[in-house]
């Protein structure tokens, strides 16, 4: 038999083992306890970081469709605003922006425009603007430095004043948009005397390029024409307005012109500039702006000459609109060549836009729906 004081020793020994078998329990429930807080504290703040990063892609707006800068260059106001208006409402994507280039100090606010698409849109670096001079392209550059702050701008539009669209909105955006090529009216013609051979070596009479000025650039294109600087000090160097005929000058000019070389800048200088930078592989060489050089029947000789036919009331007609739509090809006499005109691939309709329309002819055919829009159809 064991004695009292062993027993009890023996029974305080058994007391600490259960005590310490059960602490070190405890422990490792506390430990696993423990474990498993950390486990789902870290899944409760990883579940909030995905929260954060993918709710705003979930309310984010859709991607910025690629957008087009309409880019007018006019007197004072435009005009034609109110059928601009009808056009641009079409669009509910935000894909198109407005710039235009009006004399210096002119504002488009609510007492020069009525259309709430043109408001605050004139550039405040505008320059005076004379016909056929450099300053012209002055104007078109301070238009595509402009819209160049625009990363969404991809394609740049020049539209003078007078100028009418003739399809709805995305008709002419899917046009535009569906090729990479720029749209620039560029033909050589040496039988012209506007190159002045002091342009040589800049610019040699092999690149000298003639055509509207009314082009379409793609982005890559329009930042080879703000960044120039070689190609258009030539021109405003060498390209000098002829002397008026006798019966119009005030003072005495010399007996002999022809060294004068009027190049008339706004013709040529994009052509000329992207065809001396290689770029002629990248372009369309014709225009998408339809200007009429000669009404041979008609019996108002101001209607022929050096400019463009202005469209009056008499002539806002559907026949004027569809005669304009139907055509297909346009033909090149320096160059012996013919442009069968295409989009997506296949045979298309020549021009987008026409010019020279008054207000008044202009607001008829409207009225007419002879744009392919109306009031009615895009409210």
């Amino acid at each position: 038999m064991l004695s009292p004081r062993l027993g009890a020793r023996l029974e305080r020994m058994k007391r600490r083992s259960n005590s310490g078998r059960f602490h070190h329990r405890w422990k490792r429930k506390f430990f696993a306890f423990l474990l498993i807080a950390i486990c789902f504290a870290t899944f409760l703040l990883m579940e909030t970081e995905y929260s954060r990063i993918e709710m705003p892609s979930l309310i984010s707006p859709p991607l910025q469709k690629p957008k087009i800068a309409f880019l007018f260059i006019a007197r004072n106001r435009i005009p034609l605003d109110i059928v601009w208006d009808v056009f641009f409402q079409a669009d509910t994507e935000n894909r198109f922006s407005i710039y235009v280039h009006s004399r210096p100090g002119f504002l488009l606010n609510a007492a020069t425009t009525r259309s709430n698409f043109f408001l605050n849109r004139q550039v405040n670096d505008s320059v005076q603007v004379d016909w056929g001079k450099a300053s012209m392209i002055q104007a078109e550059r301070i238009l595509l430095r402009s819209a160049l702050m625009d990363p969404f701008n991809e394609r740049f539009l020049f539209l003078s004043d007078s100028c009418i669209p003739l399809y709805n909105f995305s008709y002419t955006y899917d046009y535009l948009v569906s090729t990479p090529n720029s749209f620039v009216d560029s033909f050589a013609d040496k039988k012209e005397s506007r190159y002045n051979p002091k342009m040589y070596p800049v610019i040699s009479v092999d690149n000298w390029r003639k055509g509207s000025q009314w082009v379409v650039l793609t982005r890559n294109h329009a930042k080879v024409v703000v960044e120039d600087k070689t190609v258009f000090s030539m021109f405003q160097l060498q390209c000098k307005k002829k002397s008026l005929p006798d019966m119009w000058r005030d003072h005495h000019i010399p007996a002999n012109t022809s060294a004068e070389h009027d190049c008339i800048t706004d013709e040529h200088y994009v052509q000329t500039l992207l065809t001396l930078k290689g770029l002629e592989g990248e372009i369309t060489r014709r225009s998408l702006t339809h200007s009429s050089w000669d009404l041979t029947s008609s019996r108002d000789p101001h209607r022929k000459g050096w400019h463009p036919v202005t469209y009056k009331l008499a002539d806002a007609t559907s026949r004027l609109n569809q005669s304009i739509k139907s055509i297909d090809n346009i033909c090149f006499e320096t160059e012996y060549r013919r442009e069968w005109c295409t989009s997506k691939g296949k045979p298309s309709q020549c021009f987008l836009f026409a010019r020279k329309f008054t207000r008044p002819t202009a607001l008829r055919l409207l009225n007419m729906s002879a744009f392919g829009f109306s009031r009615e159809t895009t409210i």
